[in-house]
């Protein structure tokens, strides 16, 4: 009986769950207490690719287009950074400090991941909501853009980038919003699975830890 009611993919989920509540609930602590601060701020860029192990491992169908798409929105996410940094024709003025990695052409490399984990948790979330074609794209990235709102103050706090002027532009809202956009468009066509709860917790989570980094 207890065989037949033992279900190893909920065990996965809860395994990869737990991990994520440990992990960031260590960081929050650590990020708020400032003895400590600088240093939980200098492991980000680890935070996120732990974050990026455990989402992966949570896919269900790791199809080849899933591959594509994350690769694809990788390297899209990376230009459309490249291309605000050097120009400002993205997003604003703005530039990165040191706190996340090391940088290729000033941008830094984890950067991409960070896109890809907001656009799968953003993705899940409006999966469970039941909506389905632009509309759900719209929500998506709408929820995305939100999350962006949540980061920024912490970001220039943290050395993750700074502003011209120390002021955020509404641009870079809106910027993100259609990038957002366009890439969900393109995801809602290769993810044929269900609604996947690890990346759904992970982005509520995220946005629990950047709630209460605001608040320090």
């Amino acid at each position: 009986m207890l065989l037949k009611n033992f279900n190893p993919h909920l065990k996965r989920q809860s395994i990869l769950i737990a991990v994520l509540v440990i992990f960031y609930s260590v960081g929050i602590v650590g990020a708020s207490i400032p003895l400590y601060r600088d240093s939980f701020l200098s492991l980000s860029s680890w935070n996120l690719l732990l974050s990026f192990v455990v989402a992966f491992i949570a896919l269900e169908e790791k199809t080849l287009n899933i591959h594509l798409f994350i690769i694809g929105c990788y390297f899209i996410s990376m230009f459309a950074e490249w291309i605000g940094t050097s120009t400002g024709i993205l997003f604003g003025n703005y530039w990165y400090g040191n706190n996340l990695g090391p940088k290729f052409f000033g941008v830094p490399l984890i950067i991409g991941v960070n896109w890809w984990l907001l656009l799968a948790g953003s993705h899940a979330i409006s999966s469970f909501i039941k909506i389905k074609g632009f509309l759900k794209a719209l929500i998506s990235a709408g929820l995305m853009t939100l999350m962006d709102v949540l980061i920024e103050p912490v970001a220039i706090k943290s050395d993750f980038w700074h502003w011209e002027n120390n002021t955020i532009p509404l641009y870079n809202y809106f910027c993100w919003f259609i990038i957002a956009l366009f890439l969900h468009l393109i995801l809602q066509r290769v993810d044929k699975e269900k609604p996947n709860k690890v990346h759904a917790i992970l982005f509520l989570i995220m946005a629990l830890f950047f709630i209460v980094l605001n608040l320090y």
